[in-house]
């Protein structure tokens, strides 16, 4: 993701702060929590899943369905303007490694490519300023 990052800023001609492989959290927890507790570094994106489905799609597997994952970015600062433009430059970035990452995942799980974005609207928070943008994803698994 810091890859795409930095080619979409580049291409767009902004500036957006560093992003690391550390700023990348495999939990579900509100922005206000994450703030109190772990002193949060924006951006953020926050990885889970949020439905998991056994449809008993192939017989005699344990589990045969989808798990639908969400993958939030969470973009603070302290000025309103350009946070719209860096939350969707952030989600742009998300949706390329998707796009690149289509296929199988290995353990019986497979991605089809298909994702879906919803952006909250701005709220106030972190810096003074958060939005998120939420991509939503759905996995088939068979195991």
């Amino acid at each position: 993701m810091p890859a795409s990052i930095a080619a979409l800023s580049a291409y767009e001609g902004t500036e957006v702060p560093a992003f690391s492989a550390k700023q990348v959290i495999a939990q579900n927890v509100a922005p206000e929590i994450a703030e109190r507790s772990t002193g949060a570094k924006y951006p953020l994106v926050h990885v889970y899943c949020s439905t998991l489905s056994n449809l008993l799609t192939e017989k005699f597997r344990t589990f045969s369905g989808q798990a639908q994952m969400v993958a939030e970015v969470r973009v603070s600062q302290d000025r309103l303007e350009g946070l719209e433009a860096a939350s969707q430059l952030y989600a742009d970035a998300l949706t390329q490694v998707l796009d690149q990452s289509r296929g199988d995942w290995g353990n019986g799980v497979f991605f089809c490519g298909g994702y879906e974005i919803t952006y909250g609207p701005v709220k106030s928070g972190g810096k003074n300023f958060i939005q998120i943008a939420k991509i939503t994803f759905t996995l088939d698994i068979s195991s």
